[in-house]
Order: structure tokens, then C-alpha cells, then sequence
């Protein structure tokens, strides 16, 4: 004798999904798509968050293919009479040593970003796995420098580059640059989350903390480190503060301190000004278009995003 289902009872009436069902009642739920109505109107939001984005690019990039005369004209015009040229840039490149500049901003940035990476992630393995007295005190102090403005540390800085005699050397553009807290906290956050018995394993194996360090933790953090090394290329590449308080020397400064140069010489000249900032984020712009799936994958990963 069957008796119908209990529908009073909570406990006994199944649960039912609040999304609609799009197959038959014994198979999977689905979740309903959206309507042509709502793609429409996400598509739409995209794009006009992505006009915006591009406005001022676009705008930069239009102001410096202007003639000089031009980009002061009241009212503005965004195609002026006499058409486009490439002055502003012709200027800019004869006006300054833009080769030397570009080296010298390649040289510091790959050294800050391969010797940043290393430390940090050294660091960030210590305070991981490592157990010893004042570990909580220390990461703490370390994590306090993020909230340190770095114009704070430019006097006392500047004073110990000038008592080593490293100011206008490599060296000394470097060394400043090399301590990211917020690269060491990012990366031990990733080391927390892989699993000790990798590790346990492989010190049975016989492997010390560096083998395991060089041999397991790096090759399964491949890419929070690519999205590290992006991180500390795009802050190293747009330094501008210190190469231009340490350096003096042309043939040693930087490609934004040069520019800056070149643009304080000849007065505020806009279409130099934009040409000079499209050229100098010509590089990042490369980058990111190269690398930014590692970029998402590593902002996901260490949970920037909010998560």
C-alpha cells in the first residue's frame, strides 16, 4: 500500500532548485541563460566601461600627432585642419639620447625584477614553512611596510646611497628598489596553500629545505611568480622618483627621467609631453598584452580580486 508524499512536512519535501529547469524533470538542473535582453545590456555596460578606459589613450595618442600650435586651440579639435604629423615624436627622439635611456630602463628593471623575485620569494618561504621565535612580529613588521609611503624613505636613502658612493650608478638605482613587501605577503599566502606532504615526501627522499625549495616549491608556483615578476616589472619600469633623485649623469638616467628631461628644456610642450608618455609606456602596454593571462591567473590565485 503506497501513500502520497508528505508535502506539510519540511523535512520530508525535497528542496527544490530556485533556477528553472531547461531538460526534462529526471535529468540535471541547468541553470536558465541569460536572455537576449540582458546579454544585450551587459554587452552594452562592457563597452561603455571600455570607451572610458580608452578615452584617454586615445586622446593622448591624437594629442601627439598634433601640431604644437594645435593642441592649444580653443575650441579643441579632435581632427585639427591641417591633419596629423609625427613632429612631437621626431622631436622627441632628436632631442634626446632615447636609446640610451630605453638600455638603461631594460638594464634596472630586469635586475629589480629577478632580484626582487628571489628575495621575496625566499622570504616568503621562510616565514611559511619556517618556525622559529618572533616569526608572527616579524611578518608583522613586514607587512607594516606597506602601509610606509616610499616618499618617507627618499631623504635617508639618498643619504646612504651618497655614504656608499653608489649615486649615479647602476647599483644604486637598484638597491632602493629591491624590497616589495606586498610581493613577500602575496607570495607566502601561495606557499600556505601547498600541501606540507609534498614536502614531508620529499625529506624522506633525503631533500634539504633548499632542494625543496628549488626542486618543489618553485616549479608548483610558476605562476604566482610569473604574475609576481609582472607586478614588480610594470612598478620598476614606472619609477620615476628615485632614478631621478640618485641620478645626475644622462647616460645613466632612466627613460622616464629623460623624457622629463627633454620636456623641461623646451617648456610644456603637449604634443612632446603625450608623444614621450606613449613611447614610455610603450613596453608595459607590450607586456601586458603578452602576459596578461598570467597576470588574471596570479590575481585570482592569491585572491586580489576579493576573493
Amino acid at each position: 500500500m503506497t501513500t502520497a508524499p508528505d508535502t506539510a512536512n519540511p523535512v520530508t519535501t525535497p528542496l527544490l532548485p530556485r533556477a528553472r529547469r531547461s531538460g526534462s524533470d529526471d535529468g540535471p538542473a541547468q541553470v536558465r541563460r541569460y536572455t537576449p535582453l540582458a546579454r544585450a545590456g551587459i554587452i552594452t555596460a562592457l563597452l561603455v566601461v571600455a570607451v572610458l578606459w580608452l578615452a584617454p589613450l586615445v586622446w593622448a595618442l591624437l594629442t601627439s600627432l598634433k601640431h604644437e600650435a594645435d593642441t592649444t586651440t580653443v575650441p579643441l579639435e579632435v581632427v585639427p585642419e591641417r591633419g596629423f604629423t609625427l613632429q612631437a615624436y621626431a622631436s622627441v627622439l632628436a632631442n634626446g639620447n632615447l636609446v640610451t635611456w630605453f638600455v638603461n630602463s631594460t638594464v634596472v628593471t630586469l635586475v629589480v625584477t629577478v632580484l626582487t623575485v628571489a628575495l621575496s620569494a625566499a622570504a616568503a618561504y621562510g616565514f611559511s614553512r619556517t618556525r622559529f621565535r618572533g616569526r608572527s612580529v616579524l611578518f608583522a613588521l613586514t607587512i607594516a611596510g606597506i602601509m610606509v609611503p616610499p616618499q618617507i624613505l627618499i631623504v635617508p636613502l639618498y643619504r646612504q646611497m651618497l655614504a656608499m658612493g653608489l649615486a649615479d650608478t647602476y647599483a644604486g638605482i637598484i638597491l632602493p628598489q629591491l624590497v616589495l613587501p606586498a610581493m613577500v605577503f602575496i607570495l607566502k599566502k601561495f606557499f600556505d596553500g601547498i600541501p606540507h606532504e609534498l614536502e614531508e615526501a620529499a625529506r624522506v627522499d633525503g631533500a634539504g629545505s633548499l632542494r625543496i625549495f628549488l626542486q618543489i616549491v618553485l616549479p608548483l608556483s610558476r605562476s604566482i611568480l610569473a604574475a609576481v615578476a609582472i607586478f614588480v616589472f610594470i612598478h620598476a619600469w614606472n619609477n620615476f622618483l628615485w632614478p631621478f633623485i640618485i641620478t645626475s649623469d644622462p647616460g645613466l638616467m632612466t627613460l622616464p627621467v629623460g623624457l622629463v628631461q627633454v620636456q623641461s628644456a623646451f617648456g610644456v610642450r603637449y604634443a612632446q609631453v603625450m608623444a614621450s608618455a606613449l613611447l614610455a609606456g610603450l613596453p608595459l602596454i607590450i607586456v601586458f598584452m603578452l602576459f596578461q593571462r598570467q597576470i588574471i591567473r596570479g590575481v585570482a590565485t592569491t585572491g586580489l580580486g576579493g576573493t
